[in-house]
């Protein structure tokens, strides 16, 4: 199956949460720090509930780390951000692919965006007057997504 990465998470109960999803779709959640908080937070757990020891959970110092101990082609990365062009509906997924997701908030470093441009996706948002969309909510559509694509 595919694999989640969050990239240096801010609010343990969205990781919690991803964690949760991560369960139910027996997803890898992939962790790259450094992150807002400390896993052992009950906030993490309490998301997470009780499932959160379930959790296919891997971690990695930084983004460079990432990159070097996965085997990854650069068709199989998903970056989300807000201000990408490309709607995640028109994503090519493939089954041993990574959705990728920033800080809640910063977002993905520059350098990422920079160096995948052809590789980011955004989900769509309608109203002016909201700036973004709950990491939690995004990493789960987008998770439902590519399962969807999957079959």
């Amino acid at each position: 199956m595919f694999n989640v990465v969050l990239v240096a998470p801010d609010i343990p109960g969205n990781t919690g949460s991803i964690g949760r999803t991560c369960v139910a779709l027996n997803l890898r959640l992939i962790l790259i720090k450094p992150y807002g908080f400390e896993l052992d937070e009950k906030s993490v757990r309490r998301a997470g509930l009780d499932y959160w020891k379930y959790v296919n959970l891997t971690e990695y110092e930084n983004f460079q780390n990432f990159l070097s101990n996965e085997d990854i082609k650069d068709d199989n990365l998903f970056f989300f951000s807000k201000n990408a062009k490309k709607s995640y509906f028109n994503m090519n997924f493939q089954k041993d692919g990574y959705l990728i997701f920033g800080s809640e908030t910063k977002g993905l470093p520059e350098q990422i965006l920079s160096a995948y441009q052809n590789h980011l996706y955004s989900l769509p948002m309608f109203s002016e007057k909201i700036r973004s969309l709950n990491l939690s909510n995004a990493a789960t559509a987008a998770c439902y997504e590519a399962l969807r694509q999957l079959g």
